[in-house]
């Protein structure tokens, strides 16, 4: 299946999870994940299925002043 993550398609194998997106992706912590414009909490990204055309994001944030 193709899902975008961080408006970049990747092929994940169906049944994939945010989880796996995430792991797709290697991010350096710390950093949040959204499914279609929707904050997902870490402690759901391994129960948060995804189904083609889904949209990740992955988002690191930013401090200064």
């Amino acid at each position: 299946m193709q899902v975008f993550i961080n408006q970049q398609p990747h092929e994940l194998p169906p049944g994939a999870t945010l989880a796996d997106a995430v792991r797709a992706l290697q991010p350096q912590a710390p950093y949040a994940a959204a499914l279609n414009l929707q904050f997902v909490p870490r402690s759901a990204y391994a129960q948060q299925a995804l189904h083609d055309g889904d949209r990740v994001e992955i988002i690191a944030p930013v401090t200064g002043g």
